[in-house]
C-alpha cells in the first residue's frame, strides 16, 4: 500500500474514526483505524462491534493495499505532527511509513486479517433528515435514559416517525424526555432503539455534516450516510414502553415562571441538598408563593421565592432536583409551565410556548 494525501483531511478521517476504535483483549485489532488504499480512493474504518464507520477519502495511489494501524497512536501523530500539506503513507515490512516535508515516521501495523466487516444495511427503511434537527431530536432528550443494561429498552434512545415528523423518546422510569421534530412527508418506518451508549458518538459524527444525512433501519442496525461517511449502529430488539399512558391529560395546578429564574432558585438550593438530591418545591396560589426549599443536617438549609402565575390548587412536593435541572437545555422557551398533578402523580414540565418537548418527573417520597 501506497498513496499521498493532504495531511489536514487525512487526519480529520482518522480522527473521527479512532474515537470509535473499541478495547477488546480478545481481538486487539479493534483498537486500530483500517485503512484501504483502492480504485482512486482511500477508505478508513474502525469498529468496537458496537459501533462501525467507514471515511471514503479521494487519494493519490501508488499502490492499492490495506493496513491495520493503532488508532490512538496515529491520531496522536497526526494531531501533534508539524505541517498541513501533502503526506504520503506506506506499508514497509509489517509497518506503516509516513513521510512529510517534516521528516519520517514508522509506526507498527497490525495484521488486518481479523479485523470485522463493516455491516452494510440492504433493503431497509429509510428517511432523509438535516443533520441538525436530528441531534436536536436526540440532544433533547437522550440524558433520560437509564445507565444500567438491565433493561436494554430503557437504556436505549426510542425514536419513531408520525404524520408530522420524528417523535424522540428516553425514560429511565422515574422520568421521561419526549421531543417532537417536524418534518415534510415523513415516510413511516416503524420505530427503532438506540442503545444509549452508542448516542454520543452517533451526535459527534453528525455534527460534522452540514447536509442532509441518509439514514437507513434495519431489524439489527441504523446507518447514517452523508457525504463519504457511512456510520452504523447495532440497535436494541425490544418493546419501549407505552409512555403515553402515564402522561396526565389534565392538571391540578399550573405554574408559570421565567426559566432563568427557576434555575437560579434551584442551583442555589442544590447547595444545601441532601444525599438524596431532594428538592422541595411549593405553590401556594393566595399567597402567590412558588418556592424551592432544601435541607441538609450537616450543611444547613435554603428556601429560595421567585416571580411565578399559579392557577389551581394549593400543593408541596419532593423531587430530585438533577431529574428537575436536566430538562432545562431542551426548552427553547424563555419561560416554563409546571403542571402539578397531586402528591402521588408525575410533573410534566414544559416551555409555555413550545410544547414539542415534554418532560415527566415522578415525585420522591424519602
Amino acid at each position: 500500500m501506497k498513496f499521498e494525501c493532504i495531511k489536514s483531511k487525512f487526519s480529520e478521517a482518522v480522527s473521527m474514526a479512532e474515537k470509535i476504535t473499541g478495547k477488546n483483549l480478545t481481538l486487539p485489532v479493534l483498537s486500530c483505524v483500517f485503512i484501504e488504499a483502492k480504485n482512486k480512493n482511500v477508505v478508513v474504518r474502525a469498529t468496537n462491534l458496537d459501533l462501525g464507520i467507514e471515511i471514503v477519502l479521494p487519494v493519490k495511489i501508488e499502490k492499492e493495499g490495506v493496513a491495520a494501524i493503532p488508532g490512538q497512536i496515529l491520531n496522536n501523530f497526526l494531531n501533534q505532527s508539524v505541517g498541513d500539506k501533502g503526506v504520503v503513507i506506506e506499508s514497509v515490512d509489517g509497518n506503516v511509513k509516513i513521510v512529510s516535508d517534516y521528516g519520517n515516521t514508522v509506526i507498527k501495523s497490525l495484521n488486518t486479517d481479523d479485523f470485522p466487516t463493516i455491516p452494510k444495511i440492504e433493503g431497509g427503511k429509510g428517511f432523509k433528515i438535516n443533520s441538525k434537527e436530528f441531534i436536536r431530536g436526540i440532544k433533547a432528550v437522550w440524558y433520560s435514559s437509564a445507565i444500567s443494561s438491565m433493561k436494554p429498552e430503557l437504556s436505549s434512545v426510542y425514536i419513531y416517525s408520525n404524520e408530522d415528523g420524528l417523535v424522540f423518546v428516553a425514560t429511565d422510569s422515574f422520568r421521561l424526555a419526549e421531543k417532537k421534530v417536524k418534518m415534510k412527508n415523513m415516510k413511516d418506518f416503524g420505530s427503532v432503539l438506540i442503545p444509549v451508549k452508542n448516542i454520543p458518538e452517533i451526535m459527534r459524527v453528525l455534527e460534522s455534516s452540514q447536509e442532509e444525512v441518509d439514514v437507513t433501519i434495519s431489524k439489527n442496525q441504523i446507518s447514517f450516510s452523508f457525504s463519504g461517511v457511512y456510520l452504523t449502529s447495532r440497535v436494541v430488539e425490544g418493546v419501549f414502553p407505552d409512555y403515553k399512558q402515564i402522561v396526565p391529560k389534565e392538571h391540578k395546578t399550573r405554574v408559570t415562571a421565567l426559566k432563568q429564574d427557576v434555575a437560579g432558585a434551584v442551583k442555589v438550593a442544590t447547595i444545601f441538598s441532601d444525599k438524596f438530591n431532594k428538592i422541595s418545591i411549593k405553590a401556594a396560589p393566595k399567597e402567590k408563593l412558588f418556592e424551592f426549599a432544601t435541607k441538609n443536617a450537616d450543611v444547613g438549609e435554603n428556601t429560595t421565592k421567585i416571580e411565578a402565575v399559579i392557577v389551581g390548587e394549593e400543593i408541596a412536593i419532593n423531587f430530585n432536583y438533577r431529574y428537575i435541572t436536566d430538562c432545562f437545555q431542551s426548552i427553547e422557551s424563555d419561560s416554563l409551565n409546571f403542571d402539578f398533578n397531586g402528591l402521588t402523580r408525575p410533573l410534566i414540565i414544559r416551555g409555555a410556548s413550545d410544547n414539542s418537548f415534554t418532560y415527566l418527573v415522578m415525585p420522591i417520597n424519602k
